[in-house]
């Protein structure tokens, strides 16, 4: 290895240097305003737990996207946080153990064994919310409005929002008595809308003609608002959890419509992101040009069951860097900077205190340095006139 690749960075990992940094710093904070305005409470999990409390039950979905590590003070495992949303059902169902709705926010980097997709990032900075307490259409409306809200600040046009519900596909799994195994494999091809193969499969597993076609039928049911209306009557003679789930998410969706404005709603009810991790909606947003979603989120009801306290739950998250790449708003400080010359001079020292202290950027200047006021992106300066401190522009 030559000395120049020693101080390459990992594929995947990434730094922030300084202008970026403080445009990202500008987004974290009127973030986490809006955040606090709609009522929820910020939370800084640790960076690396033992890994039974990061993978323990939905929370095994992230096994392989997790980085372990050997405690060597008790030689147990431990691993660093993929997500944060089981630390947040961690801390929910046992530090804080409220019985009334319980709105927690969080925004810290997370770190990826495996980037997601070509030229993804392996460390995200990722921001979310989570509700826990109330299982009805209006927390999942709440947090989806939300996330809208969040999109909207960070001024990401052209945002298409997609909706399923797991409910659907796992009581028709349900219904047909199909297998763990016949599930899953039924499952992958869902995702990659395998016509020919659902086909093939649902010919070996499902005898009946009805349970089959009801299945066969999620794979073409995507598209907009009349998907809805298709699904009600080619899953007709289901069983009532599938039916209510459909009912489910038709009610969220006609609560989100009112609220979305311009945004484009689409419904695909064989894409099921986190399907062993999500128990009911599940919801995704895009825009033109990415090739995968710029946040995620959905319904995970029990998740913290393992951790003593199992209440309903939904939420979402994004990638605060991803997001600042998309967004187009400047984020920046335009206040500039003031140069101010080196000295010891008391009216000196107390005219550049009070610059700091009325919220201005000082920038000391160091006897004999090299580089002037716009070499420092200083657009000011402070000079002396008759015995007065006095900021000018460059």
């Amino acid at each position: 290895m030559s000395s120049k690749d020693q101080w390459l960075l990992p594929e995947g990992i990434d730094e922030v240097l300084p202008i970026q940094a403080r445009r990202m710093e500008c987004a974290r904070r009127e973030l986490l305003d809006l955040f606090s305005s709609w009522g929820y409470d910020l939370i800084m999990p640790p960076f690396i737990e033992y890994l039974e409390s990061l993978l323990t039950g939905t929370g095994n979905d992230l096994d392989l996207q997790t980085f372990k590590v050997t405690d060597q003070l008790t030689g147990r495992m431990m691993g660093v946080r993929a997500d944060m949303t089981p630390q947040a059902a961690r801390i929910d169902a046992h530090p804080l153990q409220r019985s009334e709705p319980t709105r927690l926010c969080y925004l810290g980097t997370v770190l990826h064994t495996r980037a997601d997709g070509f030229g993804g990032s392996r460390s995200l900075l990722q921001v979310g919310a989570e509700l826990f307490g109330h299982a009805g259409v209006e927390s999942d409306v709440e947090i989806i409005s939300l996330l809208l809200e969040l999109l909207q600040l960070m001024s990401i046009p052209e945002l298409h929002i997609d909706l399923g519900h797991v409910g659907i596909f796992r009581g028709l799994a349900r219904d047909a008595d199909l297998s763990g195994q016949q599930e899953n494999e039924l499952f992958d091809a869902l995702q990659r809308k395998a016509v020919p193969e659902i086909e093939e499969m649902l010919n070996g597993y499902v005898a009946d003609d009805g349970q089959r076609q009801r299945l066969a039928a999620l794979a073409s049911l995507n598209g907009g608002r009349s998907v809805l209306d298709r699904a009600r009557e080619q899953l007709a003679g289901a069983s009532e959890p599938v039916l209510a789930a459909l009912e489910n998410l038709a009610a969220i969706a006609a609560l989100i419509e009112k609220r979305a404005g311009s945004e484009t709603l689409y419904f695909d009810l064989a894409e099921l992101r986190g399907y062993r991790y999500q128990t009911g909606l599940v919801f995704a947003v895009f825009v033109p040009g990415s090739g995968r979603e710029i946040a995620r989120g959905g319904r995970y009801d029990a998740i913290g069951k393992v951790f003593g306290g199992s209440r309903p739950a939904t939420g979402f998250s994004t990638d605060l860097r991803e997001l600042m790449q998309l967004s187009q708003r400047a984020f920046a400080d335009r206040r500039g900077a003031v140069f101010a010359p080196a000295g010891e001079d008391d009216d000196l020292l107390d005219a550049v205190q009070a610059l700091r202290q009325s919220g201005d950027r000082v920038v000391r200047c160091f006897p004999g340095q090299a580089g002037d006021a716009a070499a420092m992106n200083c657009d000011r300066q402070l000079v002396n006139e008759n015995g007065q401190w006095l900021v000018k522009p460059v």
